[in-house]
């Protein structure tokens, strides 16, 4: 099923809310599967986003591969991406066509070994 921007704007926040909560309750984190999977077409990098910060929207959380070999999970600047181009000056894109079928954590173990990520 794929979303427009807005809805996946939506589920990103909606993650960000529960993962909050859940922080809050007991401190564990919730392993999301990505909700979206960026990229430059121009250049190699990629991030498989699952949540949008609900007291900051310009900060995501996802697996983030700059094409360095090492792929790590962290926090990133929607601004910052947005603003990104690549060698022949293109912007980032969004995978129209992107499924996810494991966990973020099971993304950036295979990332890890791979030295990129793989979709």
């Amino acid at each position: 099923m794929h979303h427009g921007q807005l809805g996946i704007k939506r589920h990103l926040l909606t993650n960000g809310r529960l993962n909050a909560e859940r922080i809050a309750k007991d401190g564990d984190t919730i392993d999301f599967l990505p909700v979206v999977k960026l990229f430059t077409p121009d250049a190699s990098c990629t991030w498989l986003l699952t949540e949008i910060d609900p007291e900051n929207e310009d900060v995501a959380f996802g697996l983030c591969d700059l094409g360095r070999g090492c792929p790590e999970l962290g926090s990133v600047s929607l601004a910052e991406i947005a603003a990104l181009r690549g060698q022949l000056g293109l912007p980032v894109e969004r995978n129209l066509h992107f499924e996810a079928d494991k966990s973020l954590t099971a993304y950036a173990d295979e990332a890890r070994l791979l030295g990129r990520i793989k979709t």
